[in-house]
């Protein structure tokens, strides 16, 4: 990638926005293109066990319940990685913290090939956790770095497709792998994608203090964004994020899409074969239609946030609609699950369950860069990241439980009704405004 200054020869009119020259163009799209590969291999990465659940089961010798506590080790380890892994990206930049996270968690994923117990195998998990917790915040940083405010829900859109685009393409790849080779080498082979995009990643990508920005660059990425600051936050600055309203809000909105996507994640194949009673070659081409929808929610949830934008709504109000409206829908289709007597029926519900989830999972994603000063960025999305992924760490243990108690789906589908519905109302009484940076030290605010 280019780094060398580029002037423009175009004259910006007054109060509109500048525009990007072409090496702006250039790194945007490469960064895009590298964040959805990331995030695509992400979640490649964490449906290798969901859809090796019943075979690695019979081999192993775990029962449903473990399976639900195996699931969720990588999401307990992940949640609580959030917590440090925002400040260190917005102190040490995303390429040196992405680039390590890939690496270390495709080692971790690779490693899950050669597992011989329960306990090697949440270790393996627990690693892989750890590694991909620089992502999402890391993706919202390179987001608020290079793209200018009337741009950023539409770049966050396409990053958050990757997730959905990433569990579309998994099922019926690893199903493929799983069943021409194996479940151990399909952990393998996909460990060995990770450590070679992780060498394009720091090859390609630049952060900003590495990149001699022109003056007309640097305007374009912050004309409007009247919430821009500098300087690393100090570990003071970092703890007094937690003192704010919307930070409470985002967390709580964020924990219900969460919970509700990795019952999905974790357990859909598993729920199409036992509750839907379909076969294992069957599932492993529907259980991709509810991940498409998804890919397309998050694009779609993106492209709203930059509409509501353009059409005068102020950032933040026109994020937290889109949520707060996702969030209630999201309630609705489970719930029509639990009582549908056709598989089709069930899975037109959890398609649009799964593109209302993407499309909430874009506008919390969205609010991230306009809700803090830039420095806090990476910081406050690893704090709603870490709020989601506690809901997305209970969501396969809890349903493990209720599943093994019940036998049936219906009453952990309802419990995450329950849980969409109160997160909706949370994000709706705690989101009132941005958070804003004081005086020289860049502190925030109350909102």
């Amino acid at each position: 990638m280019t780094v060398q200054a580029k002037s423009s020869d175009r004259q910006t009119p007054e109060g509109s926005a500048p525009p990007r020259s072409s090496r702006i163009i250039s790194i945007q799209r490469w960064s895009i293109v590298l964040l959805v590969a990331g995030g695509a291999l992400n979640y490649v990465d964490r449906a290798t066990l969901s859809v090796a659940n019943k075979l690695i089961q019979d081999e192993l010798g775990i029962p449903v319940a473990k399976m639900g506590l195996l699931l969720s080790a990588f999401l307990w380890a992940y949640a609580f990685s959030q917590l440090p892994i925002g400040g260190l990206i917005d102190r040490f930049g995303p390429r040196r913290l992405l680039g390590l996270g890939l690496f270390g968690w495709s080692l971790a994923q690779a490693a899950g090939g050669f597992v011989t117990s329960f306990g090697s195998f949440i270790s393996a998990r627990f690693a892989l956790g750890v590694g991909e917790a620089p992502l999402f915040p890391g993706g919202a940083r390179v987001v608020r770095d290079w793209f200018g405010i009337r741009e950023r829900g539409f770049a966050t859109g396409l990053c958050q497709s990757a997730s959905s685009l990433g569990n579309f393409v998994a099922v019926p790849l690893l199903t493929y792998l799983m069943l021409s080779l194996s479940w151990r080498w399909m952990f393998i082979l996909v460990g060995a994608a990770g450590i070679l995009l992780a060498g394009v990643w720091w090859m390609m990508y630049r952060d900003p203090s590495e990149v001699a920005l022109t003056p007309e660059e640097h305007r374009y990425l912050t004309e409007g964004d009247e919430n821009t600051s500098s300087g690393p936050p100090t570990l003071a600055q970092w703890g007094h994020l937690f003192t704010h309203r919307t930070t409470w809000g985002m967390i709580a909105g964020f924990f219900g899409t969460i919970y509700t996507l990795w019952l999905y994640t974790g357990w859909l194949p598993f729920y199409l074969e036992h509750e839907r009673h379909m076969s294992v070659a069957r599932v492993g081409v529907l259980a991709a239609i509810p991940y498409f929808f998804g890919c397309v929610g998050a694009v779609v949830g993106g492209w709203l946030c930059d509409f509501l934008t353009r059409r005068g709504w102020a950032p933040m109000t026109g994020r937290k609609l889109l949520m707060v409206c996702a969030l209630c829908g999201i309630s609705v289709c489970t719930v029509g699950t639990v009582f549908a007597k056709s598989d089709s029926l069930a899975l037109a519900l959890i398609s649009v369950s799964l593109f209302l989830i993407y499309i909430a999972s874009s506008a919390a994603w969205a609010t991230v860069p306009v809700a803090a000063p830039g420095q806090f960025t990476a910081s406050l999305g690893s704090i709603q990241n870490f709020g989601g992924y506690l809901g997305g760490a209970l969501a396969p243990a809890v349903t493990g439980f209720i599943v093994q108690r019940t036998g049936s789906f219906s009453e952990a589908l309802m419990l995450s009704a329950a849980i969409s519905l109160a997160a909706a109302a949370a994000y709706l009484l705690l989101v009132r405004g941005t958070i804003h940076s004081e005086g020289p030290a860049g502190g925030a605010a109350k909102s």
